[in-house]
């Protein structure tokens, strides 16, 4: 009987453990063929199949200051994409997609009926707010914000530009701490 039990425990322990696994890391990279990783070339050409997104071309990319940085806005609304997105922003950093953000409409979509979908195939969030839902591993955070939009991050990228962007104290700051640590 013992024994019994302890396969039991062993199989629903490797059972729940490759579960937990499945949902947590299977957090999606991207919307449709637009992916997290892609080359600028490579998300305009997404964007172009994709009519969903109202991608018109060129005219829609402009660059962002600092270095290698640029920029595509979409308006679904105006035209040629889809009922359920409005405006969506791609954001590139050394020609490599690292911000995906995407506003669905409000008039054709509710934001209980995208959280209860996420829920369900990428299990409970990993922070919950009234402002938004965040599910997150060590490659990418998606968040669902009110009122209603879709954010897609490349963790690593993201801190790497953060650290870049970090600005050391100066002398004035230093001579403040050391002054404060005598104390």
């Amino acid at each position: 009987m013992k024994r019994c039990l302890k396969i039991f425990a062993l199989t629903f322990g490797l059972f729940f453990s490759l579960t937990v696994n499945l949902c947590g890391d299977d957090i999606p990279d991207g919307y449709g063929e637009v992916r997290l990783g892609m080359s600028l070339e490579a998300a305009k050409e997404a964007l172009k199949k994709n009519i969903d997104f109202g991608y018109h071309g060129d005219r829609d990319v402009s660059l962002l200051p600092g270095e290698n940085r640029v920029l595509i806005e979409t308006d679904a609304e105006k035209g040629l994409g889809s009922n359920f997105l409005n405006r969506c922003w791609f954001q590139f950093a050394d020609e490599e997609l690292y911000i995906i953000i995407i506003n669905v409409n409000t008039q054709k979509m509710d934001y209980y009926s995208i959280f209860t979908t996420l829920c369900d195939k990428y299990g409970n969030p990993d922070s919950l707010n009234p402002e938004k839902a965040v599910w997150k591993n060590d490659e990418i955070t998606m968040s669902l914000e009110k009122p209603l939009t879709l954010k897609y991050v490349d963790n690593k990228k993201f801190q790497e530009l953060q650290n870049k962007a970090t600005v050391q104290p100066g002398a004035v700051e230093r001579n403040r701490e050391d002054f404060l640590s005598g104390l």
